[in-house]
């Protein structure tokens, strides 16, 4: 994968990489950072936007994957309300702090290049801001595509490396965001992150950009071989 910056697993070491991870504190999103919140407020409603209908008498099964502390997962499941919905993230104590917060939803510790479920289990699955955390994006991608059904859809979004990205996102992380300070793995942008979709088995049906062309959100569906 042609990313401007790279870290592997073996550079860095797992036990770095944990530490890396739970830089950010489980309740993060539930502390009331404005900026913050803009952001994943306008994040929110691009994933809304891209949801299936809920059909009567029909059960929609989601996987959210790098569900932190769940507040995107529990909005879904609201918009959502007879879906079946599992949250999943490798960070321990932000599953631990989602399920007291929200005991309604279900959530798994798991690693996204191995995720712990049968082949075509889901209808829907959403990656919300997670791609540039994991070590293999694309392993993590073919994953995804795996255990999603032959009909079903993926929601993926992320920044999309824009030059106005690369300013905010310099600042942020020495001022109110030092939290996020090499939490990301990998820089993508729009381009490389269509291209990685693509090579990952999924067909992009919708691609929207937003935050001022700063991040991009992409409807896909399994490719047709």
């Amino acid at each position: 994968m042609n990313s401007r910056k790279k870290i592997s697993k073996s550079k860095i070491g797992g036990k770095r990489l944990k530490d890396i991870w739970a830089q950010v504190p489980p309740d993060y999103y539930d502390r009331g950072n404005l900026l913050q919140k803009l952001w994943h407020t306008k994040k929110l409603s691009q994933v809304i936007k891209l949801l299936p209908k809920q059909k009567k008498n029909k059960t929609i099964n989601i996987l959210d994957i790098g569900c932190s502390s769940a507040v995107l997962t529990n909005e879904v499941s609201k918009a959502l309300p007879k879906s079946r919905i599992t949250g999943l993230d490798s960070y321990e104590e932000a599953i631990i702090f989602a399920r007291a917060k929200y005991p309604h939803l279900k959530f798994v510790v798991a690693d996204a290049h191995n995720l712990p479920f049968k082949d075509k289990t889901f209808d829907l699955i959403i990656c919300t801001e997670t791609l540039e955390h994991v070590i293999n994006p694309k392993k993590a991608l073919e994953e995804m595509k795996r255990v999603l059904k032959k009909d079903g859809r993926g929601i993926i979004s992320m920044d999309s490396g824009s030059p106005l990205f690369h300013i905010i996102w310099y600042i942020w992380t020495k001022t109110k965001g030092k939290v996020w300070q090499n939490a990301h793995l990998h820089e993508f942008n729009s381009k490389l992150l269509e291209g990685l979709i693509n090579g990952s088995g999924f067909k992009i049906q919708k691609k929207i950009n937003s935050h001022l062309g700063m991040a991009v959100t992409f409807l896909v569906t399994t490719a047709i071989k």
